[in-house]
């Protein structure tokens, strides 16, 4: 049959959810001993670092903000996974 009726076959699936998918691969990434120490690492270099500093342009806070916001997802990721 045509086109439209090729979704009829797709119904019966269940959906994948890739950003569960992806939270269970940071959980698993992010706990093993190593994960734990290259996501430590992360966190002293970015968020546990002041994002700006009196001197600096506010350029560096930008940049710095979105350094953080790449570790901060990274463990939000692992938080849902845990749920």
């Amino acid at each position: 049959m045509a086109g439209g009726w090729d979704g009829i076959e797709l119904a019966d699936q269940k959906p994948v959810d890739e950003q569960e998918d992806l939270d269970i691969l940071y959980k698993r990434t992010f706990t093993t001993e190593e994960g734990k120490r290259v996501l430590e690492h992360l966190k002293n270099k970015t968020i546990e670092q002041p994002t700006w500093v009196p001197g600096s342009g506010h350029e560096l806070a930008y940049a710095r903000e979105g350094q953080n916001s790449v570790v901060k997802d990274i463990i939000r990721r692992i938080e849902r996974a845990k749920k």
